[in-house]
């Protein structure tokens, strides 16, 4: 009668701590792989990320952000980082990214693979966002797709999970 109350009792806290891993999956973080070389240098392909999911569900995002998408032309999941918000002006100018008229120092953008590029001006509209890639010269963002919905974005990444020594 015992060993079937500890079986009982073992199912129970196991089907539990699926139950927990699944909910806190879907509404609090997640793990990520980095598909592409569009966040390249600060992420490449096959690093994995932690993705908090809570922070756009109560507050607003910001420039500056590393941010999981679902990107407009299909749905694909995509990591990108968000160089606009509802009401920026955002342009490049010269291969050099110009936010409200004033040019940005991105130091995690290699200016040197970027060639003379123009881009814009476009406005953000409200409820939306502008996200672009770190590696400029390789990624397929607002400057393809236009400015993305709120509600596109999964979450924004946390940290590095792998490589831990990068």
């Amino acid at each position: 009668m015992r060993s079937q109350r500890s079986r009982a009792s073992l199912a129970a806290a196991v089907a539990l701590l699926v139950l927990l891993v699944l909910l806190v999956r879907a509404y609090v973080a997640e793990p990520f792989a980095i598909p592409s070389e569009s966040m390249a240098p600060t992420l490449r392909p096959g690093d994995h990320v932690l993705v908090e999911k809570l922070t756009f569900r109560f507050g607003s995002p910001q420039r500056g952000d590393l941010v999981v998408l679902r990107a407009p032309d299909g749905g694909s999941l995509a990591v990108k980082r968000i160089v606009g918000v509802a009401g920026d002006r955002v342009a490049i100018e010269d291969g050099v990214l110009a936010v409200n008229g004033h040019l940005q120092r991105e130091p995690y953008v290699d200016q040197s693979s970027v060639d003379s590029v123009y881009f814009g001006p476009v406005v953000v509209p409200p409820g939306d966002v502008f996200v672009m890639g770190d590696n400029r010269a390789d990624s397929h963002d607002s400057r393809d797709y236009g400015a993305v919905p709120r509600r596109s974005l999964v979450g924004r990444v946390l940290t590095r999970l792998w490589p831990v020594f990068r």
